[in-house]
């Protein structure tokens, strides 16, 4: 499921929206599987009377109770986890049940650096390290897939927002050194085609000009 949109600014869009890389929860995925494996185990050596139910019982027990949070809370948590980034600003999510979010501006972004260890260039993977301007914290976000990639793109999003604000910018400075201001502001409406009734009027006033003269 994508990110909502609804929280959207007017003519913001979304450039990436990403979760973490999908090997994060490969180690626990793995361990789940262990566990049905050794319940399934379970099941098949234990005699099929009562107590060989109560030990399967048990067995069903543990699996639940290691489970949740050993392999449920991690999906969950990658699941829940969001880096989008928007031509506005970068936007991070996190949380199952409590919900943090942060949200950066392009224009308060001072430098944008990734971090590959050997293992995350195998895998595609690495880390982004977003510095802040004024007092706001700087934020890390690990195991971004293609982080490289998502570097550059960060890069390119902060250069035209600067472009498109010094474009916004010198565009008021016009309208206040204008002395038309109401008449740029103003919609233009579309010229409207000469009907053919109009223009017989026009051809008949023409002629009897002519003729007076």
């Amino acid at each position: 499921m994508g990110f909502p949109e609804n929280v959207l600014a007017g003519g913001e869009r979304v450039e990436r929206d990403l979760h973490p890389h999908w090997l994060t929860v490969v180690a626990p995925t793995l361990f789940g599987l262990l566990l049905a494996a050794a319940c399934i185990a379970v099941a098949v050596v234990t005699p099929d009377d009562e107590t060989g139910n109560w030990i399967q019982w048990v067995a069903v027990a543990v699996l639940v109770i290691v489970a949740i949070p050993a392999v449920a809370v991690p999906y969950l948590r990658w699941r829940t986890t969001h880096y989008v980034i928007t031509s506005h600003r970068v936007m991070v999510r996190r949380g199952i049940l409590t919900k943090t979010g942060k949200d950066i501006t392009l224009s308060k972004i001072t430098d944008v650096s990734f971090e590959q260890s050997l293992l995350d260039r195998m895998i595609g993977s690495g880390s982004l390290h977003l510095e802040s301007a004024g007092d706001s914290p700087d934020e890390d976000l690990a195991n971004i897939p293609h982080s490289n990639e998502v570097q550059q793109l960060v890069n390119r999003l902060i250069d035209e927002d600067d472009l498109r604000r010094r474009s916004h910018g010198r565009f008021a400075d016009d309208v206040e050194d204008s002395d038309d201001a109401e008449e740029l502001l103003a919609p233009r409406a579309p010229d409207r085609p000469v009907l053919a009734e109009e223009r017989r009027r026009h051809r008949r006033s023409d002629d009897g000009g002519e003729r007076g003269l």
